[in-house]
């Protein structure tokens, strides 16, 4: 059967091609190990967010305390993001390069939003209440050559971590390696068919390094918001853009819509069923009351 787009109308699609669509059921998780020689990064009450700026009830009370907090959003690599605090009387510009607090240690990003736009952002993402930490500096040269070895070292840890894996006969892609600014944790990012027994990976690798070590296994859609890419409508994918979490989209959702079930037209570059199917669908669902049918 071709898979013209030019004929939709005759796609017949197998059961397993459907299924290959399907987001997996299986349970992502992580799961670190500190070696023995490093010691816990000790920051401002001992780097707890129990007492961080923003550990309060969501509230009014609180909306309007916050509303006088100068708070910074920061970009970090592999499309993470976070907000915090400034309370060092700095003005920090949209572009510049910035040294903040992380739950292990330092961690080094970029800002990309200030003022009232931060602030707008926390209120349409329902996080007012959520702790956050404090930004400490801008950058300085010093900081963007620490930056820059550390991107040299990922290379070197990514051709061990991938040795070691032929050696264990471990089935593991290794997606990307991510050292933190100040070397405290160095995480690796993979995708597996299920879960895998990798503690004697893991132990092999704390002896290599000597830091904490975070093994973090990602889905088709997580890999997919790392690597980015121009999605089939010809603008960058929306879990880059503007989408802050992914969720479980199935063939249900194009059923619903009266979309036709082609695989090569309802995938996205992660291989599972498009994000944007789920826009509208409950508008379609409410319409038609398909949701007892089809477990929405």
């Amino acid at each position: 059967m071709s898979y013209d787009f030019n004929d939709f109308s005759e796609w017949i699609p197998s059961d397993e091609e459907l299924r290959e669509l399907e987001d997996r059921d299986f349970e992502f998780y992580t799961q670190e190990v500190e070696a023995p020689s490093v010691g816990e990064y000790e920051g401002p009450c001992d780097s707890c967010t129990n007492c961080a700026a923003g550990s309060h009830p969501v509230g009014g009370e609180f909306e309007n305390r916050e509303t006088s907090l100068d708070i910074v959003e920061v970009e970090f690599r592999f499309n993470r993001n976070g907000f915090f605090v400034n309370e060092s009387g700095i003005s920090f510009m949209t572009g510049s390069y910035v040294i903040v607090e992380s739950q292990f240690g330092l961690d080094m990003g970029k800002v990309i939003s200030v003022g009232e736009e931060v602030k707008q952002k926390r209120r349409s993402r329902g996080i007012i209440g959520q702790p956050m930490r404090k930004i400490l500096r801008t950058a300085n040269v010093e900081d963007i050559n620490e930056a820059l070895s550390n991107r040299y070292a990922e290379d070197d840890a990514a051709s061990t971590f991938r040795n070691l894996c032929k050696k264990l006969l471990l089935e593991m892609k290794l997606i990307a390696v991510e050292y933190q600014f100040d070397r405290s944790r160095i995480t690796f990012y993979y995708t597996a068919d299920g879960r895998v027994d990798f503690r004697n990976l893991i132990h092999d690798l704390s002896h290599i390094f000597r830091t904490r070590i975070e093994m973090r296994q990602l889905g088709a859609r997580d890999e997919a918001k790392m690597n980015g890419g121009i999605g089939i409508c010809g603008r960058e994918i929306c879990c880059i853009t503007w989408i802050n979490q992914l969720k479980r989209v199935t063939s249900n959702h194009a059923r619903i819509q009266g979309v036709t079930l082609n695989p090569r037209r309802l995938g996205g570059l992660c291989g599972k069923v498009k994000c944007c199917m789920s826009f509208e669908v409950q508008n379609y669902a409410d319409e038609h009351q398909y949701d007892e049918e089809y477990q929405l």
